[in-house]
This record gives C-alpha cells, structure tokens and sequence, in this order.
C-alpha cells in the first residue's frame, strides 16, 4: 500500500506556462522620457554633433567642462530622484542634456551617470536619437568590459579603439577616409562584443543612416585613460577642449576612481 505522505506526487497536468496564468503579472515599468528645460523647444533638435558619456573618465572630463548649458534631462522611472544635489554632480544618477559651446559648432552632451539595464537600452537609444534629437554625427565614449574583449588586457596599459557605422566610415557616399571623426585610432578587434547601451545606441545610428562612431578605452579607471580620452577629444573633436577645463583635471581624477555604475537588480525585470 503506497504510503501519501511521502509518497511524490504525481506530475502536475499543467505546463509551467499554463500555472504562470494563475499568478498577478507584475505591472510594467513606465517608458524613459525626455525632459526640456524650455517648455516648447523646437524639436526635433538637430546638433552638428551629439556626444553620449558612458565611461567614468568621459563623465569626469565633461564635469568640469565649461561653458555649457543644461537644456534637459532623460528620465527613467526606476532610478530614484532621492540624493539628487541641487548642483549637478558626479555622484547624482541622472541623465542630463547639455549644450556645449564651442565655437559655431552646435554640440550637444548627454551624460549618463547611472546604468541602464540590457532591457531598456534600446528604448533610451530610440529616445536619443532619430525622435526629438536629430544629430548630424554621434560619438559615443564608453570603458571595455575585460569579459567581452578578445585577448589580453593590461591593468598596468592604456587602449582605445573605435567602431564606426557604414555611414561615418564611407563618408556619406563621399569615399573620404580622412573625414573620420577619430582619425589613426584602430578598429575594436574582430571577436570582441559590445553590448548594453552602447551597442544599441551604435545600432540605432545604422538604422537611421547616421554617421556615428563608438570610443571604447581600457582601463575603466585611472589618470592613464582620462589623459588618453583627453588628447583624442582635443585632437579629434573638441579643438578648445583644454581652455575650456576648470583646474588641472587629469591630477584631481584620482580622487573620482571610486564612483562606479551600480547596475540595476535584475529581479525588476524578471
């Protein structure tokens, strides 16, 4: 005689799909949005240029650029506004807009100073571009993530590669190589993967035919890579990059090394 306590039970008849149906679906995350300081800005905007900072040392350099303005903020519902300085501050986690000004060009900033999860990076990259902010050209500057990269990587050395769009490396049709916007930097290296926002920001610029280009640096941290990331925007895209830096930035960057991404917990999307 079979025993019903400790007998196991027979299988259920449902599939594992068919008792989810039983179980409250959890509410959706609201949408990112954007938000602009001018209540009617004439969009879609339309900069020579957009630059999207996702490294530590591109949000350091671009803190103490100045001047530039605060046009407006991306929001994602999940990231809290509690501990938010009045200020802007590297320690905020926000996403905010700036205008640079640097002589006739028509720059705009974003700087990302939080994570943004595998799930919702695309809807940030289709909010960044080609719907309220048209750019002409993207750059985008992000860290190598050692676990995506093919091969080696010295704490102790400093790299930086590119990828670019089939728009950015032809020229627009124009077969001019020289108009590259990182000229003599070398492509990221066949086996190696981006991903997270970067990769969608980069993949939305082939979609919509722009001329982008991704700078990726190694290390995530360090005097070394900021200086790095330093030369190239002053010899590639911003000319009047040291004028406008407020106090010796590479020197007081050592203090900044301990301000990393936290990433989201990933319960929240299960």
């Amino acid at each position: 005689m079979e025993d019903v306590i400790t007998e196991i039970p027979p299988p259920s008849r449902f599939f594992q799909e068919d008792l989810n149906n039983f179980i409250t679906p959890s509410p959706s995350l609201p949408s990112p949005f954007l938000v602009f300081s001018n209540p009617k800005p004439k969009k879609p905007l339309h900069p020579s240029l957009l630059i999207i900072a996702l490294s530590s040392p591109s949000l350091y350099i671009f803190q103490h650029f100045s001047p530039k303005t605060l046009i407006g903020s991306l929001i994602l519902p999940e990231v809290p506004f509690s501990g938010i300085s009045i200020e802007p501050s590297l320690t905020d986690k926000t996403c905010n807009i700036y205008s640079l000004n640097d002589g006739d060009k028509s720059i705009l900033l974003v700087s990302v100073q939080h994570g943004v999860s595998a799930e919702r990076s695309h809807l940030v990259a289709r909010l960044l571009i080609g719907e309220d902010i048209v750019p002409e050209r993207l750059l985008i500057l992000d860290s190598i993530q050692s676990q995506n990269f093919r091969g080696k990587l010295s704490p102790d050395e400093t790299y930086a590669f590119k990828l670019e769009t089939l728009a950015e490396r032809k020229g627009l049709g124009g077969g001019n190589v020289a108009s590259s916007l990182l000229k003599g930097l070398d492509y990221f290296p066949s086996g190696s993967m981006i991903d997270g926002l970067a990769a969608a920001l980069l993949s939305r610029c082939q979609l919509k035919n722009i001329k982008g280009t991704l700078c990726v640096s190694w290390p995530e941290f360090g005097s070394s890579v900021a200086g790095l990331i330093r030369s190239l925007l002053q010899r590639n895209v911003l000319p009047n990059l040291d004028s406008s830096l407020k106090g010796d930035v590479q020197d007081q960057y050592p203090r900044f090394n301990l301000m990393k991404h936290q990433p989201y917990d990933t319960e929240m999307y299960t």
